[in-house]
């Protein structure tokens, strides 16, 4: 048997405070997550965060940075997330946008908010991502190198 990681990417978006989630059903229960989801045949890693947002949120961001690269085997499932996460800040929602139907709605919240509800959290990587981004974790974009998918 081939064991193959999930590739996801994820961003943490900021303004004034607060963050952008969303809140999804998983498992049969409502959680709370960064706009996030796996990467699509040929994608780059900023793309597949891009289109991501803007599916989930309607929100069209622009990424500003590299916030890490993230490990997760959820407990009682033989399946591992590697997860590409992004800074971006907002630029400008449209609303006439359809969001992706798992959506059950969006959110924005400050750290305290989300610490209050730490319950509702997809995985840990949602609360480490903010903890992450507010002491400071930078990294540029061009640690990212892809060889373009061949034509």
């Amino acid at each position: 048997m081939c064991w193959t990681p999930h590739a996801t990417v994820a961003c943490v978006i900021e303004n004034n405070g607060r963050f952008l989630f969303v809140e999804e059903y998983s498992n049969g229960k409502l959680v709370l997550n960064q706009p996030a989801g796996h990467l699509e045949a040929k994608e780059s890693f900023v793309e597949g965060a891009l289109r991501e947002v803007m599916e989930e949120t309607r929100w069209q961001v622009e990424i500003t940075g590299l916030l890490g690269m993230y490990v997760y085997t959820p407990p009682h499932k033989d399946t591992t997330y590697h997860r590409t996460c992004f800074i971006a800040k907002p630029i400008k929602e449209h609303l006439e946008q359809q969001r992706d139907s798992d959506i059950v709605s969006t959110t924005w919240l400050t750290l305290e908010q989300l610490k209050q509800q730490s319950h509702r959290l997809r995985s840990p990587l949602v609360l480490t991502a903010i903890e992450d981004y507010l002491e400071g974790k930078r990294y540029p974009l061009e640690y990212i190198h892809e060889q373009p998918a061949a034509g």
